[in-house]
């Protein structure tokens, strides 16, 4: 059994006809553009969509999905994504997928962020899994020597014995902090490192967060105002 698809279905039971979507980037995200794919095909659902990766992009065209771009609009209803971890706070780290910079883009101007995980992902502490960080190509080394100071290791990110170039045409910095213990405190530091564009930590962003289990059940975690 799938535990991704099962929360990514889920949560697509959310969009009604009418609504602008956030596209989210990644393997669960996946399972919910599928999703969005055949209710637009059987049921004739009528959305518009915004895609946080090229990569998902090409994907919905495949399946019909109408995409619109940021002039079209000024808010989204609903995005749906994926995470590489989630804390109790619902705070979460994302980037795995390179496509960290649009997911926060689109995530800030969303009515309502659900984010889609399967239970491996949910953790008591963010930290485990390295932070990304988005970061221009130049003077990048200064870049991650400041990181360093932080507490950190970096390591540049690599793709076929080359650096992993984003679709915005930067690289991504991952950083090993072991535990993170103030989730926002370090979000702000490594935003006032200059060449830094931006960070995977998402604070304070999703409303809910959908888990998929192994025994098939799903658990919605709500955010607490």
């Amino acid at each position: 059994m799938d535990v991704k698809r099962i929360a990514a279905e889920s949560a697509v039971e959310y969009i009604k006809d009418g609504m602008i979507v956030g596209l989210g980037t990644g393997s669960t995200a996946y399972w919910a553009i599928q999703k969005i794919g055949d209710r637009v095909k059987e049921e004739g659902l009528n959305i518009k969509a915004i895609a946080t990766s090229k990569h998902s992009e090409n994907i919905a065209k495949e399946l019909g999905i109408n995409l619109i771009t940021f002039s079209e609009i000024e808010l989204i209803d609903i995005t749906i994504d994926g995470a590489d971890e989630v804390d109790k706070q619902l705070n979460l780290i994302k980037g795995g997928g390179g496509a960290l910079l649009r997911e926060k883009i689109i995530a800030a101007v969303s009515k309502r962020f659900i984010v889609i995980i399967d239970e491996s992902k949910l953790v008591d502490q963010l930290g485990k899994f390295s932070l990304p960080v988005e970061i221009v190509k130049f003077g990048f080394e200064i870049a991650m020597k400041q990181l360093l100071k932080l507490g950190c290791e970096p390591k540049l990110r690599a793709s076929v014995n080359k650096p992993y170039v984003t679709d915005n045409g930067n690289y991504i910095i991952d950083c090993d902090f072991g535990n993170i213990d103030r989730p926002e405190e370090l979000h702000n530091l490594i935003n006032l490192i200059p060449g830094i564009v931006d960070n995977g930590l998402f604070i304070k962003m999703a409303e809910q967060v959908i888990v998929g289990y192994k025994d098939g059940t799903v658990k919605k975690l709500n955010k607490k105002y």
